[in-house]
């Protein structure tokens, strides 16, 4: 089996299962394993297009993103959060290019290949400029529609493009349910153990964390990856590969700015203050959505989504992933892929 698994990236899914049938062992046979398999295969195929990263320029950036499927495919746009880059759903996107899907997932904004156009815009992280990213992309790629997917920051900016944008959502699927953030509400305390759960955050909104996480990125990030996903077994290699598109000059400005503004430690722009005042409105989410929760998360706890529930008026299931946590696509990539599925059936 290693001696697959080491086979040139760029060899097909079908060459790796067929090589797979034809030398494990009988075990291997087992519905559990079979599925695993299907995985490994999946992010084996999706490789070559996550090593090969197109660009194209899209409001203020330079954009680089993996595409995988067919061209004239459902289009869905896969969105990653913090701290961790597209490679998050090398194996979802491949899973859902083999049925037929057209997947885009780009760097956010500091992330590896995507650049600003210009050295004078401000290095901005807050919500509405991160949302306004994709939909430049979606214009850019001249997609109308697409089925949107995300966890952390990637969740909440799906979020708000299909609350405020929801004629360019054919369908949602948000990790920890609704994101939005309200500043006013982020304002007010919350019980000392959910606190516990956002020390970077506060560490951050210090000089101190500042200096700290410009000197330290790479091993605080590792640490996060630990902290939320205690049950993922990462190895080095699949942290190294995430971890070189931290080393974007914007990276540490883009995620510092993002954490202080939440806090309210750090402006905004003002461009975006219509936009923000729609969002500390708490706007509805009018598409059909999956929301998931991993019952391994470090740092959001599983629910059944009843708390976020009536925020989301068209059709809305919620699940619990048995053993991912906070990585959820990359942990679980299967029931990601099946979640993205299940939406746009929805």
């Amino acid at each position: 089996m290693k001696a697959i698994i080491k086979l040139n990236r760029s060899l097909s899914t079908t060459i790796f299962v067929l090589a797979s049938f034809i030398l494990a062992p009988a075990a291997l046979m087992a519905s559990d394993a079979h599925d695993t398999s299907k995985v490994q295969a999946a992010s084996i195929a999706s490789a070559t297009a996550f090593d090969n990263i197109k660009q194209i320029r899209a409001g203020l950036l330079d954009v680089g993103y993996a595409e995988i499927g067919p061209h004239n495919g459902q289009p869905v746009i896969l969105l990653h959060g913090w701290p961790y880059d597209i490679h998050s759903y090398e194996a979802t996107a491949a899973l859902l290019a083999d049925k037929g899907f057209r997947v885009i997932v780009p760097h956010l904004r500091g992330h590896g290949t995507t650049h600003f156009l210009s050295d004078k815009t401000f290095r901005n992280g807050q919500q509405a400029a991160v949302a306004g990213d994709i939909i430049a992309l979606m214009d850019a790629l001249q997609i109308k529609t697409a089925i949107l997917g995300g966890f952390d920051w990637g969740a909440r900016t799906a979020d708000i493009i299909a609350a405020l944008w929801p004629e360019r959502v054919k369908a949602l699927v948000s990790v920890n349910g609704y994101l939005i953030n309200n500043l006013e509400k982020n304002k007010q305390p919350l019980a000392p153990k959910v606190e516990l759960g956002w020390w970077y955050q506060f560490y951050f909104a210090t000089e101190r964390g500042k200096q700290g996480y410009t000197q330290n990125y790479s091993d605080f990030n590792k640490l996060i990856w630990k902290t939320v996903s205690p049950k993922w077994d990462f190895d080095s290699a699949t942290f190294n590969r995430s971890a070189a598109s931290f080393n974007n000059p914007d990276y540490v400005p883009i995620v510092l700015h993002n954490y202080r503004w939440r806090l309210s430690q750090e402006p905004g722009e003002k461009q975006y203050d219509a936009i923000e005042a729609k969002l500390a409105a708490r706007p509805a989410i009018s598409v059909p959505a999956v929301t998931l929760d991993g019952d391994a998360d470090g740092v959001v706890p599983a629910s059944d989504g009843s708390a976020f529930a009536k925020l989301f008026t068209a059709k809305h299931v919620h699940h619990i992933v048995k053993g991912a946590g906070h990585n959820l696509p990359q942990e679980a990539p299967q029931a990601f892929a099946d979640a993205i599925i299940e939406a746009g059936n929805l």
